[in-house]
């Protein structure tokens, strides 16, 4: 995982509003809008550090790398985490594209032109993705016409800045959505905390270090600090919730890591101490005669779980 931002890449804060500033979007339209957000990065080759999704608009903070040769393979593999099928806005299907490439044809050389077109840049990625999800928002609530108010706002930054992204992962807390940003799904300071590891590699990025844990101890206190500002609109972090930060160093106690990452309890199979999981190995094996290849491994990128252990390898996602 590459930590350090190059040279020749760019840093964007990108927000964009509903039309009218309405208030449309709900629980399940704010997760098809958040998965589209990691599917379009991955295609267009940015990176997401943070973001946050409210009822009537949402920011983004993306990386966008310096220009680089795109083989075809590449090209591929993005064009498939959009297109897994063929649709009609995309009908070619990937074998046959695959022959347009390999006998570089019009057809191919065309497909892969406009690919291109739509890679490394900030403006085709905000347009796709606000384009992607209105297709997909109108056809869902029986509606039609625009979705957004207006073209996206974006502000280029020299480098990613801490102070910015703990402004967008503020934005539920002071949309009184949630006390703690770790409880809002939407933002990806939340993402971070229930172990997704691409929101995980965006806040890393912001302070150039490869360590979870330390960087989710200071960028908590961030959060907190900042929080914590008197302010004439919107909710605040309670000082005496700063202070309780502020008093843990910004490590998460183990019950809130425990109940943002309940994916564990689903994904783990057992959990316990390694006594108990071998114990529980062991009756499987005689109770089925099957031999179960994996063996008790801790629960991975958490510390101070003590002997914590856990019989299947755990994903680390968030909860979908």
């Amino acid at each position: 995982m590459k930590i350090i931002p190059e040279a020749g890449e760019a840093c964007y804060h990108c927000m964009t509003r509903t039309v009218n500033g309405e208030f449309l979007f709900g629980d399940v339209d704010k997760e098809v809008l958040r998965k589209q957000m990691w599917q379009v990065a991955e295609f267009c080759g940015v990176r997401v550090i943070t973001h946050d999704i409210l009822s009537n608009h949402f920011h983004v903070k993306i990386l966008v790398p310096k220009k680089v040769e795109i083989s075809d393979a590449e090209l591929l593999r993005r064009y498939r985490v959009l297109h897994p099928a063929p649709s009609r806005y995309q009908p070619a299907r990937i074998e046959v594209i695959e022959q347009w490439l390999a006998s570089q044809n019009p057809e191919g050389v065309a497909w892969r032109k406009r690919m291109l077109a739509l890679m490394g840049d900030v403006s085709p990625f905000m347009q796709l993705l606000k384009q992607r999800f209105s297709i997909w928002f109108n056809k869902t609530h029986n509606r039609y016409g625009t979705l957004w108010s207006e073209r996206f706002k974006s502000v280029l930054m020299e480098r990613p800045i801490p102070v910015v992204a703990v402004y967008i992962d503020l934005n539920c807390v002071r949309a009184n959505l949630v006390a703690d940003p770790k409880d809002y799904r939407f933002c990806g300071y939340g993402e971070a905390v229930a172990g997704n590891e691409k929101a995980r590699e965006g806040l890393c990025l912001l302070f150039g270090k490869n360590d979870w844990e330390k960087v989710q101890a200071i960028y908590r206190q961030m959060l907190f600090s900042a929080g914590t500002a008197v302010r004439e609109k919107g909710a605040r972090i309670s000082p005496e919730a700063f202070q309780r930060v502020i008093a843990e160093g910004g490590k998460l106690p183990l019950a809130d890591v425990l109940r943002c990452r309940v994916r564990y309890f689903t994904d783990g199979a057992v959990l316990g101490s390694k006594a108990f999981v071998e114990t529980q190995l062991a009756a499987y094996r005689l109770r089925t005669g099957r031999r179960q290849k994996a063996g008790p491994q801790p629960v991975p990128a958490i510390t101070d779980w003590g002997e914590l252990m856990v019989l299947r390898p755990l994903r680390g996602q968030a909860l979908g």
